[in-house]
């Protein structure tokens, strides 16, 4: 199964997210399978590659609850 969610990057005490397409059993920082957008929390920064994410979510993805809140603020699902 496939989530759409949340992996860490940038250094500490300043941490910028990339939003992920990854299989459920791999880590957070594990390999995944497609960069769909980033999310920065300090500057309020959002990109979403919109053909992607509507993409995996049509193959059955799964959004966590923090990425489905990201993607309810876009306007992107309901």
């Amino acid at each position: 199964m496939v989530k759409l969610r949340l992996k860490r990057c940038g250094r500490k005490q300043r941490a910028i997210y990339r939003i992920v397409a990854i299989d459920v059993r791999s880590r957070r920082e594990g390999r995944d399978l497609r960069r769909v957008g980033f999310y920065d929390p300090i500057k309020n920064q959002t990109y979403l590659n919109v053909p992607a994410i509507l993409y995996f979510i049509e193959k059955g993805a799964q959004p966590t609850r923090t990425v489905h809140d990201i993607l309810k603020k876009a306007e992107l699902i309901v």
